[in-house]
């Protein structure tokens, strides 16, 4: 019998290969190539050929049958169909939240209070002056409120520990929070999420307090489109805050928004507990832009002293009207108060007059 153990070839390999292909035993494979079965083995294992091996090998005898249960998990087809379905909803709720429409049905001037961070459940936010402003918007005609973030502390994470230093605790803060969201039931345009918020992540409990007040809360932004009869459309970015930061001017972040940005009328932001006004006029459409950075009811922190951060605090909100006797490149468009009462006065002033 002819044995070519010690003469590997690519022809043998492929003598070796179709004998194992076509075979049902070591035996037949060894016999069709003219060697003995232990030549056949050192051919099995020169050419890596495993299957040469386990031919007529006995399968183990199986003395026990397990049952997989049903994989606990969605078929790769419907899995596939759910994600687009969620990229859909997910990109149509970010083209219209690029500018959302507010339509005024009173023709008359309106005012927006803009309420700085309210830190409502900390030791040094100014609750009586919270409340002084909430109840002048209500009573104010054509006034409308904005809240720029932050309405509590929400102290999570390793900051939990922060409640041990203020006398609310976590429940009795959202509690002050429903009061403070539920006062201006019919008065909110909108109400920012702020840093402080979006720690809840998709738990966040303003996104249950807002809803039972039909409020519209949109975390860290909200851009509005706000729309009067006659076709006078004020377009207003409110943001947590915007980027870019200048030791030179405070109001550098909602101006930048403003010359860089959309080229809006009103760009809103808070957060650094500071105020600070800037007006330019866009050169293409000739509308004058405002930047106003509003600061907080949150008078006294410990943060700032911590950190040495200087007292440029004019006014915990601002309070913006807007005259829609005039066209909306006018300069006297907008007109900012720091003091809500003195824009109060204006306000219903302004509303007299094109009621007359």
């Amino acid at each position: 019998m002819a044995c070519f153990t010690y003469l590997w070839t690519e022809e043998k390999r492929g003598l070796v290969e179709e004998a194992i292909r076509t075979s049902r035993t070591r035996a037949d494979a060894a016999k069709k190539l003219g060697i003995t079965k232990a030549s056949f083995d050192h051919a099995c294992d020169a050419y890596g050929f495993v299957a040469g091996r386990m031919l007529n090998r006995k399968a183990p005898k199986v003395e026990v049958e397990v049952t997989p249960p049903t994989p606990d998990r969605i078929p790769t087809d419907e899995l596939l169909a759910a994600r687009k379905r969620r990229f859909e909803i997910k990109a149509r709720a970010a083209e219209t939240a690029k500018l959302i429409p507010v339509r005024v049905k009173d023709p008359k001037p309106i005012g927006l209070f803009i309420a700085g961070d309210p830190h409502v459940d900390d030791d040094g936010c100014n609750l009586a002056l919270l409340e002084e402003h909430v109840e002048l918007v209500k009573r104010t005609d054509g006034l409308y409120a904005i809240n720029a973030g932050d309405t509590t502390n929400n102290w999570t994470g390793r900051l939990a520990r922060l409640y041990a230093s203020q006398g609310t605790s976590a429940a009795e803060g959202w509690q002050l929070a429903e009061w403070f969201v539920g006062s201006l039931r019919h008065k909110w345009l909108a109400i920012i999420g702020g840093n402080h918020d979006c720690w809840s992540g998709a738990g966040d409990p303003l996104i249950w307090i807002t809803g039972q007040v039909g409020a519209l809360y949109q975390p860290s932004s909200v851009r509005l489109g706000i729309r009067f009869p006659g076709g006078l459309e004020v377009r207003a970015n409110c943001r947590h805050d915007f980027a870019g930061h200048s030791q030179w001017n405070p109001a550098h972040g909602p101006m930048k928004a403003a010359a860089l940005g959309y080229r809006d009328h009103l760009n809103v932001a808070g957060h650094l507990h500071i105020s600070a006004y800037g007006v330019q006029k866009d050169p293409d459409s000739g509308i004058t832009m405002h930047g106003v950075r509003v600061a907080s009811y949150k008078i006294h922190d410990a943060y700032a002293v911590e950190k040495g951060l200087r007292d440029q605090h004019l006014s915990p909100c601002a309070l913006v009207t807007i005259n829609t006797a005039l066209p909306d490149t006018h300069p006297d468009l907008i007109k900012v108060w720091w003091h809500p009462e003195e824009g109060a006065d204006f306000l219903a002033f302004l509303r007299r007059r094109k009621a007359a």
